[in-house]
Parts: C-alpha cells; sequence; structure tokens
C-alpha cells in the first residue's frame, strides 16, 4: 500500500470517529441505547446488554478510547481505570455497539468478563460457538488458545478483558502482538500500562441531565434544588445514580422523600441496591454500590483496610498528609505511605499530596469503622491529632495564618461536630476555640457565632458552670458580641468569667488580668471611662508582675489604656503608652505583624486628634500596608484603616482622596458585618460629613439620619458614636439654618458629653464652641461669649494651645468679645 493510501485509510477509521460519536448523542446529551439496531445474524460478538437505556456523558472518553484502539498497523491495549461504580463497564459496553452497528471490527467483538471466569476457557467457548473452531483435545489450555488466535477470522477484532484484578493471570491467554488484535481492559486497579484512560466522576452538569432521563424531566424540574442535592450526596457516581432514579421512578416518590431515605440510611438503603428481579442489568453488574465498593475491601490487606477506615472518619475534604500521620497509632510514615499506594490502586484514594474519599466510599469505610475492633481507639488519636493542630492558634489569624490553617478546618469541624466524646477533658474546646477564631478574624461572623455559642455548651455540659474552659468560652463569645457592637450581652458573660478566674486561679493570675483587660474593653467601647481605667491598670500591674515587662499581653495592656486615654483626649499619657507598646510589639513580635499595625494605627489617631497630620497620614499609610499585606483586602481591620485614612483627608479638605476611601470601607464593612452593625453607622456617618463638606446636604441628611438609627438601636441613646452623630447632624442644620433643629441637637450632645466624658474632655469642648457659634449667628453674642471662653480653656489644657482647634476657638471668642464692644 503507498503512503497515500495508508493516510486515507486513517481518516476513514479514526479522522471521521469525532462526527460518527457525536451523531449519536441526541441534543447532545445522551445516547439512546435502544435506538441501536440488532447485530447482524452470525457475526461474532456477546457484548452484554447495557444497563441502561440512555448514556449520559463521557463523549470525549468515546473519541479518546477509538483513537487509542484504532492506531493503524499497530497491536494496541487500552484500557479504563476507576473506582467501582464509575461505570468503565458502560463504557466499554456502549464503544463496543457503538463500533457493532458502524462494523469497526470486522473480525468480531469477544467480550470476556474476568473476575470470576476462567479467562482461556472463555475464549475457546466463544471460538467454537462463534467463530465454529474446536482446538486439539490434547493441547494443554494456552496452547488450545494460542490455536484459536492463529485461525481467527480476519479483520481487526475487539476483544474486551472486562474487570480484570489480576493482569498476569491473564497475559498468557492475551492473543499475539498482531495489528489485527484490538485489546480493551476495564479494570479498578492501576496498571502499569501506557496511557490509561481515568474515569472520573458525572460533571454536575451530567449528573443532573442522567437523572432526569431516570426519573423524568418534570419531577426535576419541580424539584430542582432537592434534584441537585441528590446528585450532591451520591457523589455523581454513575451507579449511585442508576440505582437511585430507578428506585424513585418505580416507587413513584419524590425526589425530596428519597433524599430523607438516603440522610437516614445511607448505603444501606434498598434504593442503592440492585432489584431482586435485574433482568435489566448487564450480567456481572454488581448487585449495588455497597457490593461494588465490598469487591475492592476484599482485596485490601488488613492494614490497609484499617486506614481506609481512618480515612473515613475525617471530613469529605483534602486531608493534610500530616494529619494523617499524627493520627494513625504511631504508624510509620513508610508503612502508611505503602498502604496509601494500596488504597490508589484499587482507585479507592485519587493520587495526590492529600487525602481525600469519594462521598459514598467514605460512607462505606465509615460503616466499617464501626465494626473494628479498635474503633473508639481510631476516634481519639484523631482527636489528639486535630487537638494539636488547634494548640497552635495564633492570637490574629494573618492571610498567611489563614492559608496554613484553611486545609485543617473541615477536619476540626468534623471532629468537634461528631466526636466530642472522643475528645479528653484537656483537649474539649480547642478544636472550638480555633475554628471560632478563624471565621471571626475574616469577619465570617455567623459561622463564629455557631463555634463560640458550641465551645460554651460543650464546656458547661461535661464540666459543669465553674471551670476555666467555661471561662474561655464566656471571654471568646463575649469578644464576639462586643465586635458586633452587643454590649449588653457581652457584660454578664465577662462578669461571669472573671469570677470564675477569681475563684478558680486566685486574684493574681494570667488568666484573670485577661478577663480584668476584656471587661475594661467592654467599658471602654460603651464610653463607660471611669470604670474602664483602673481594671486596664489593674490588669497591667498582674501582667509586669508575673510575666515581666517583655511579654506580648504586657505591649497588649499599653496598647489598651492607651485607646481608653485617646477617647478621654489625654493624648500625652496616650501617646507615651502607644510608643511602648509598639516599642515591645516590635521587639517580641516583628516588624510585620497585626498588633504592630494596631499601635500604628493609634498613634495616628493620637497625631491626628492633636492636628498632627502629616505624621498622622504616615501612620494610618503604614498601618494600612501592613493590615493588607498581613490579612488581605477583605477583612474588617482593612476596612478600619481605610475610615480612618479617609477622616484625615476630609479634615484636610483633601475630597477627591476621601470619597473613595471612604466607600470602600462602608462597602467591605457591609459584606463583612452586615447591613446592621456598629461599623457600618461609623461609615455612614464618615460619609455624610465628607458629603456635607461638599454641599450633598440631602445625601447628606439621609446618612446621618441612617447613622442615627443604627447607633441608638445598637449602641444605646448615651454612647460617645451616637453623640457625635448628633452632633453632625447639627452641624447640617446649623449649615442649613434651622436653628431650632440645630440648638436641640447641640444641646442634647452637649449634656450627653458631659454627662458621660465629664466636664474637661475635648469633645465636651467642641460641643461647647459649636453651640458658642450658633448663638453668634443667631446675634446672641452675650450667650455665646461664655461657651467660647470654656471651650477654649479645655482646648489649652488638654490640647495644647497650637492646636487646630483650639485656634478656633480663641478666634471665636475675639469675633464674640469684638461684636459686644461695638453693640455697646
Amino acid at each position: 500500500m503507498s503512503s497515500e493510501d495508508k493516510s486515507r485509510d486513517i481518516d476513514i477509521n479514526q479522522g471521521n470517529y469525532n462526527e460518527l460519536i457525536k451523531g449519536h448523542y441526541i441534543n447532545g446529551d445522551y445516547i439512546e441505547i435502544k435506538n441501536f439496531p440488532p447485530p447482524i445474524t452470525g457475526f461474532p460478538q456477546n457484548i452484554p446488554r447495557s444497563s441502561t437505556d440512555k448514556f449520559v456523558g463521557r463523549n470525549s472518553e468515546l473519541i479518546n478510547l477509538h483513537q487509542q484502539l484504532v492506531r493503524q498497523g499497530e497491536a494496541t491495549i487500552a484500557h479504563i481505570e476507576g473506582m467501582g461504580g464509575i461505570g468503565k463497564t458502560e463504557l466499554a459496553i456502549v464503544y463496543s455497539l457503538i463500533s457493532l452497528e458502524h462494523n469497526n471490527y470486522p473480525g468480531g467483538i469477544c467480550w470476556l468478563r474476568c473476575r470470576e471466569e476462567n479467562i482461556g476457557l472463555k475464549i475457546i467457548e466463544f471460538t467454537r460457538i462463534k467463530l465454529d473452531l474446536n482446538p486439539p483435545k490434547d493441547f494443554e489450555l494456552p496452547e488450545k488458545v494460542g490455536w484459536c488466535w492463529e485461525r481467527w477470522r480476519e479483520g481487526d477484532t475487539l476483544i474486551v478483558l472486562d474487570d480484570v484484578t489480576d493482569y498476569g493471570s491473564i497475559r498468557p491467554y492475551l492473543p499475539p502482538q498482531s495489528s489485527q488484535f484490538k485489546i480493551l481492559i476495564t479494570t479498578r486497579l492501576k496498571l502499569e500500562l501506557s496511557n490509561p484512560l481515568y474515569l472520573e466522576v458525572l460533571s454536575k452538569k451530567e449528573a443532573l441531565e442522567l437523572l432526569s432521563e431516570l426519573v423524568g424531566a418534570e419531577k426535576v424540574n419541580q424539584e430542582l434544588a432537592i434534584a441537585q442535592e441528590l446528585c450532591l450526596r451520591l457523589g455523581y457516581l454513575p451507579l449511585a445514580l442508576q440505582l437511585v432514579g430507578r428506585y424513585v421512578k418505580r416507587r413513584r416518590i419524590s425526589l425530596s422523600e428519597e433524599l430523607r431515605r438516603l440522610e437516614d440510611k445511607a448505603l444501606a438503603h434498598s434504593s442503592t441496591e440492585l432489584p431482586k428481579n435485574k433482568s435489566h442489568w448487564a450480567p456481572g453488574i454488581e448487585r449495588g454500590v455497597a457490593a461494588a465498593f465490598e469487591l475492592s475491601w476484599s482485596e485490601l490487606t488488613e492494614p490497609a483496610q484499617e486506614l481506609g477506615c481512618l480515612l473515613s472518619l475525617f471530613a469529605l475534604a483534602p486531608i493534610p498528609r500530616s494529619l494523617v500521620e499524627s493520627s494513625a497509632g504511631g504508624r510509620d510514615p513508610e508503612d502508611l505511605e505503602n498502604l496509601r499506594l494500596e488504597l490508589e490502586n484499587l482507585h479507592l484514594l485519587p493520587v495526590g499530596d492529600n487525602y481525600q474519599l469519594h462521598q459514598l466510599i467514605q460512607e462505606f469505610f465509615r460503616d466499617k469503622q464501626e465494626r473494628l475492633a479498635n474503633a473508639e481507639e481510631q476516634k481519639a488519636d484523631l482527636c489528639t491529632a486535630v487537638a494539636e493542630v488547634a494548640k497552635t492558634i495564633p492570637q490574629v489569624f494573618t492571610l498567611e495564618d489563614i492559608n496554613y490553617f484553611a486545609r485543617f478546618i473541615p477536619h476540626l469541624a468534623e471532629t468537634a461536630s461528631f466526636y466530642q466524646n472522643s475528645l479528653s477533658d484537656e483537649d474539649l474546646i480547642g478544636p472550638f476555640v480555633c475554628l471560632g477564631s478563624f471565621y471571626q478574624d475574616q469577619g465570617a461572623y455567623e459561622q463564629a457565632l455557631v463555634w463560640r455559642e458550641q465551645s460554651l455548651s460543650i464546656a458547661k455540659k461535661r464540666f459543669g458552670e465553674s471551670h476555666l474552659d467555661v471561662a474561655t468560652s464566656l471571654n471568646n463569645l463575649s469578644s464576639f458580641h462586643i465586635n458586633q457592637g452587643r454590649y449588653e450581652e457581652a457584660e454578664p458573660m465577662y462578669l461571669q468569667a472573671l469570677g470564675i478566674g477569681k475563684k478558680l486561679l486566685g486574684e493574681s493570675h494570667p488568666d484573670v488580668a485577661t478577663s480584668l483587660n476584656n471587661l475594661a474593653v467592654l467599658y471602654n467601647a460603651q464610653g463607660r471611662y471611669e470604670e474602664a481605667e483602673p481594671l486596664y491598670l489593674q490588669a497591667l500591674g498582674i501582667g509586669k508582675k508575673l510575666l515581666g515587662e517583655l511579654h506580648p499581653d504586657v505591649a497588649t495592656g499599653f496598647n489598651n489604656l492607651a485607646v481608653l486615654y485617646i477617647d478621654q483626649g489625654r493624648y500625652e499619657e496616650a501617646e507615651t503608652l502607644c510608643l511602648k507598646a509598639l516599642e515591645l510589639r516590635k521587639k517580641l513580635l516583628g516588624e510585620s505583624h497585626p498588633d504592630v499595625a494596631t499601635s500604628l494605627n493609634n498613634l495616628a489617631e493620637i497625631h491626628n486628634a492633636q492636628g498632627r497630620y502629616e505624621e498622622a497620614e504616615a501612620f494610618f499609610l503604614k498601618a494600612l500596608e501592613l493590615r493588607k499585606e498581613l490579612l488581605g483586602e477583605s477583612n474588617p481591620y482593612v476596612a478600619t484603616s481605610l475610615d480612618n485614612l479617609a477622616k484625615l483627608y476630609a479634615k484636610q479638605g483633601r475630597d477627591e482622596e476621601a470619597e473613595p476611601l471612604c466607600l470602600q470601607a462602608l462597602e467591605l464593612r457591609k459584606k463583612l458585618l452586615g447591613e446592621s452593625h456598629p461599623d457600618v453607622a461609623t461609615s455612614l456617618n464618615n460619609l455624610a460629613l465628607l458629603y456635607e463638606h461638599q454641599g450633598r446636604d440631602e445625601e447628606a441628611e439621609t446618612l446621618f439620619l441612617h447613622a442615627l438609627w443604627l447607633q441608638k438601636k445598637l449602641l444605646g441613646e448615651s454612647h460617645p458614636y451616637m453623640i457625635a452623630s448628633l452632633n453632625n447632624l447639627a452641624l447640617l442644620y446649623h449649615k442649613q439654618r434651622r436653628y431650632e433643629e440645630t440648638e436641640t441637637l447641640y444641646l442634647q450632645a452637649l449634656g450627653l458629653r458631659k454627662e458621660l466624658l465629664g466636664e474637661s474632655h475635648p469633645d465636651v469642648a467642641t460641643s461647647l464652641n459649636n453651640l458658642g457659634t450658633l448663638y453668634y449667628n443667631q446675634g446672641r453674642y452675650e450667650e455665646a461669649k461664655p461657651l467660647y471662653q470654656q471651650a477654649l480653656k479645655i482646648a489649652e489644657a488638654t490640647l495644647g494651645e497650637n492646636h487646630p482647634n483650639t485656634n478656633i476657638f480663641e478666634q471665636g471668642l475675639q469675633y464674640t468679645l469684638y461684636q459686644i464692644k461695638n453693640k455697646n
């Protein structure tokens, strides 16, 4: 044959097969098996009956399979690998039927079931019945088989070896390496053959299409969400979908009812088994999903079976190798690797760095695990390993920490949810604490709350009301409520935690200092400054005495006390403490740490309040840069930094720079914290201030009112943030000359600030100045004069003579005195 003729043969046999396959798919979705015409009488073939009427998906796999088998002039072996129930046999049947219809193998199609049958005898039986060949009786079996291969009918021939369990045992019976014979192997083993066709589960779309074909598209469309959940529940495994789909159709039940039944009984439910009357199914098809897996289970050694059982206890997610090794009861890592290869060789585990089971295999192994003699010991080993991970939890999660811990989180959650009884007393709340912190630090508050509440509940259940783990859980849950602005819920929990700590540990202990500090944070957030300060000082004193000056907890004590002094307008004292905290944190934690960013941010707040804007900007920018680098772009602390920088720019009249930052902070807080949160109200208030400066009064008023409503609802009538919003709304009305409304709000803000902050706070001076300016604008100079005088006195004492606010107050007083003098 010339080279041109050979090329043309390839085009005919291979190049057109893509279109041939696609032509069999109806609407591009499935192949109607019953549409295949009956085979020509007398043609040598024994293709088993398909177990389905409609074959969904696998288009590319069929094309790939044919391209491997029809290479011209070569003896070829193609093999399909995959877990039990994945559809290897069905793919081989459909390929054989298409090939039969299009006469791709004129020499015949010989199907050999390899698991239970003697392959040599079956080959001889096929040739005797289909090819009328009778090998000499005095030959040994391998010689008889060889004699049959030599006298086979002419033309390309397909030999299908289905469900090969031992390639070495069938190798002596394979046909000679002749280009006539094309061998197709299906196996759940990993064979040392080139170019395996590895079958994955169906895609979500294909699984839903298969279910639709089995139960009817109308039923699926009516319960679409349930149908999708059912496909997920079955792990998109073809055999499971086939069995369950036929069960639903036969029983005429809803998909939701079937899902409920599966949840109750899992693989033990009859819908995952082949009905007793299985005439529709191909010979050799396993009796159900569990039966398919049982065949693989029986081929595992006992240690490999135990490893499979251990893996079933983990969550349905990739399992880090280190976690498996630490859960494996001290087994040598190399031995573990050998057992892992056993599971991989049967496609019970995918190849990769992590371990991960298919959902239904997990259920199968978990059922086996319950029957192990060492079942409880395995659970305890898993819990110990998970608890060790939880002990490494950082105080604040950085991006690096999140990426590291993310792979462990599903397994911590699985342990905390299902194996609480196997957690030791010492390790009980560790996984809950880790999970709560992981989600809270990312702003995933709904998930964080679940674990914070469960930590408290499980600790009380095991230990009673008075235990250190109960105190820890109370502290953590309280910190969550403070973060959400739920101060009334937080206070009794903090007080209870403090009481437990003092009772069990005495008055002077680091854990007691932590509780004192937490309670002070709450009082500070509520504006209860006089109550907060002694608690901060007491906690700091205990920390210094017990831990020494060089300790992160002492740095935190300096930082928190500094925040209190900032809120009180005691800026010199605050700066001294802030610098101490920053120096300590850099020394103990390094230059790049979230706590360092917090200290930088607080220093910026001090400089901003003092009118030292260049220094404030530098610190705000550095804090923002650090937080983005360490915590990621989408983090509550990043939103705070954006908002702070926006406020600074707005104060300097840099509106074009301020507005995008303000909007970014607002959207980030809404996304992370929800629409109803104190920080969202703060962002609304800051954006309103910006709009007011720009003359966008209607937008500003709407935002001010919304912020004020949120703060009253969340923080109460006398919180510093709410008072600031009152004052800001009054400023807007003042500008609009709505003097009666303005005066009411100014007086209300002034009274609340005096009550909350004392007579000598910078914010009180601001309120006095604002009210004085209102009276000045109304010509009420005699009433304005004492207000300006009081404001100036407070500003000079707390802010200094060169502060911008001091200068503004002094200027107001001079204008007023001038007006009084001229009037007289």
